[in-house]
């Protein structure tokens, strides 16, 4: 797997902290990691797409946010489980496969060339 890839999936895993975060901060210590959050997460996906399609970035890096978020409330908050919803995530999630799939990555124009 290609390392800018690697940089959109964590930037969605703190993206899952971020969200989360801004929902249940409670104290300083708790904004702070949120914050944190944020920057790393956006720091990753800015990078990541430097190098790739910048809306198939985003198309990822949401849908595994959206997932792992969903995932998380039902798991650690007591979201209640619905089917519908998981099954709909489930089709979310295999159009960011899809993208990811078929997005190739930006070739470096060479300096000097002409456009």
């Amino acid at each position: 797997m290609n390392l800018n890839w690697v940089k959109v999936f964590i930037a969605a895993f703190f993206e899952v902290f971020w969200v989360i975060g801004l929902k249940h901060a409670y104290n300083v210590w708790t904004w702070l990691g949120t914050g944190i959050s944020i920057f790393i997460s956006f720091y990753l996906m800015i990078m990541a797409g430097q190098k790739l399609p910048v809306g198939t970035v985003y198309a990822v890096f949401v849908g595994l946010g959206t997932a792992g978020t969903v995932f998380s409330e039902t798991v650690f908050f007591g979201e209640p489980f619905n089917i519908i919803k998981i099954l709909l995530i489930l089709i979310l999630l295999a159009g960011v496969i899809g993208l990811k799939l078929v997005t190739e990555e930006r070739k470096p124009q060479s300096e000097g060339a002409e456009s």
